[in-house]
């Protein structure tokens, strides 16, 4: 038997604005009193301040640990987000903000945009001026300084989570208030979601136990961590941020809970525009999300033009409806962690397989060779598509039949080869299509649940709303997992002999 071996397969800026009164989303306030070094300001060196710190509880807190929310008489007076808008420059628009209920009692009810009228798709929704849009050219004050810092050390949103924090720490006096008051009613949640799992207990991470997305929020959780160690330099390097804060050395002002709390709620409602500079293109747009909806089959988009931000809508909307954008081209992993939802009709959705050629083969260098001149890598990602299993499962093939290649006059064959074909043996085919299915299998043997229990909870309508986007996600993973080991085992019994034995494969590739 022969198989194939191919591996193919002109703007406004306002003047600098000062910061807010408490660090974003805070369960309590943290008043720091610092030492202060007249000659601070002369000096080229951090120099570490001892520092003081006091706790205490404030009711115009927005978050409080363990009961409901405190909202203050001086808080109500300060008017709606959108009111506030238009006193500062938002032209009319076609939206107005409604409220409906938190998953958790304890929280205030959320706000969203909805259609103040019937709009037709093509429809300008709302245009958001510069003037009321965040980002690091205004927190920076300079566009070369924002690129240098974000191409060596911190995200875009470190950056944006920082300035963010700084003006809360105003309170009052920040002209930002009525927005980051918003940001903290919506606790980094979109208008379907829970919090992002980065702010969830060990308890609550546990419901992914089995994914590989518990992993992936571990490793961003560390990444949190480590753009948080170097927020002092953003702090000296930006002379905005170090001439209004020559004494707010931002690794004493706030704690990494605050930090990462802050980081949470900017990825939750960050918009990232096409066409403009490095230093515009991450921006936090009051009226976008997570006021707005997000949608994987939705093609409205926020965009810059002129010197605004546009909403112009893809369908119809009857008034009061919920307005929607599309979120991008994200699996449901990504969606859960930046904004705590799953979409189950998610055209984007995907498993990722990581196949490596076993570099303890003899003949590693030559399949290595191989791979890269047929577009693929020692070390390779296959994406696992929802409802195309079949088309992953017969990309991998090729690639894992090279790594299975042991004698040396059949490499050197297909080394030679001008064609994308090489010998497999019946044996060969039978011990690749049994690799892929033990693989399968144990990822599947790695949930603490099988996916008929996963069915079964969902249909419990007070499953906590944490659990139920964990299992609606897990299932999800099963699902591709259940279909890609069904078209292996189909493949399987496709070949001419299926009593046939597996070969020995004393360096067959790797599977992640």
């Amino acid at each position: 038997m022969e198989a194939s071996c191919s591996l193919r397969s002109s703007k406004f800026i306002s003047p600098p604005i000062r910061p807010p009164h408490h660090p974003l989303s805070i369960a309590s306030t943290i008043s720091i009193s610092v030492i202060r070094d007249p000659n601070f300001g002369s000096s080229l060196r951090l120099v570490r301040r001892k520092t003081r710190f006091s706790i205490r509880v404030s009711g115009s807190d927005t978050l409080v640990a363990g009961s409901r929310e405190v909202v203050s008489k001086k808080e109500e007076d300060l008017g709606d987000l959108k009111s506030w808008m238009h006193k500062n420059g938002l032209p009319p628009c076609k939206v107005i903000l409604k409220e409906k209920p938190s998953h958790n009692e304890k929280h205030r009810p959320i706000h969203y945009v909805a259609a103040s009228e019937d709009l037709q798709a093509g429809d300008v929704a709302f245009l958001v001026p510069n003037s009321l849009v965040v980002t690091l050219e205004r927190v920076l004050g300079n566009e070369t300084i924002a690129e240098l810092l974000t191409t060596n050390k911190l995200s875009e949103l470190a950056c944006l989570a920082l300035y963010l924090m700084y003006e809360k720490k105003q309170g009052k006096k920040s002209f930002w208030l009525p927005y980051i008051r918003e940001l903290d009613r919506q606790r980094g949640r979109g208008q379907l979601a829970v919090e992002s799992p980065l702010l969830w207990s060990e308890t609550e991470l546990a419901y992914l136990t089995g994914s590989p997305t518990k992993a992936e929020i571990l490793e961003r959780a560390e990444g949190i961590k480590r753009e948080y160690n170097e927020l002092d330099t953003v702090w000296f390097m930006a002379g905005s941020l170090f001439q209004q804060y020559p004494y707010d050395i931002p690794t004493e002002a706030f704690t990494f809970e605050i930090f990462k709390q802050a980081f949470v709620a900017v990825q939750s409602c960050v918009v990232h525009l096409q066409k403009v500079s490095l230093a515009r293109r991450f921006a936090l747009v009051p009226l976008g999300p997570p006021l707005l909806a997000y949608s994987s089959k939705c093609k409205a988009m926020l965009a810059a033009v002129d010197d605004a931000v546009q909403l112009v809508v893809d369908r119809p909307y009857n008034a009061g409806e919920s307005i929607v954008v599309w979120c991008g081209p994200q699996p449901n992993s990504k969606l859960l962690i930046n904004y705590g939802f799953v979409d189950e009709d998610n055209p984007y959705d995907r498993l990722v397989v990581e196949a490596a050629l076993n570099t303890e083969d003899p003949q590693y260098q030559d399949k290595r060779m191989v791979a890269q001149r047929n577009g693929k890598l020692s070390v390779q990602v296959f994406h696992v598509h929802a409802g195309r299993e079949k088309e992953a499962i017969s990309d991998m093939l090729p690639y894992l039949r090279l790594g299975y290649v042991s004698d040396t006059s059949e490499m050197q064959s297909v080394i030679s080869s001008l064609g994308p074909i090489c010998p497999v043996s019946p044996c060969m085919e039978r011990a690749v299509l049994d690799q892929l299915a033990d693989y399968f299998k144990a990822r599947l043997a790695g949930y603490p649940t099988t996916l008929s229990e996963d069915e079964a909870m969902l249909t419990d309508y007070n499953l906590h709303p944490k659990k139920r986007v964990a299992t609606q996600l897990v299932r999800m993973e099963k699902k591709m997992l259940n279909a890609c080991l069904q078209v292996t085992a189909d493949m399987i019994m496709l070949l001419p002999d299926v009593t046939v034995s597996p070969c020995p494969a004393p360096y067959a590739p790797l599977l992640n």
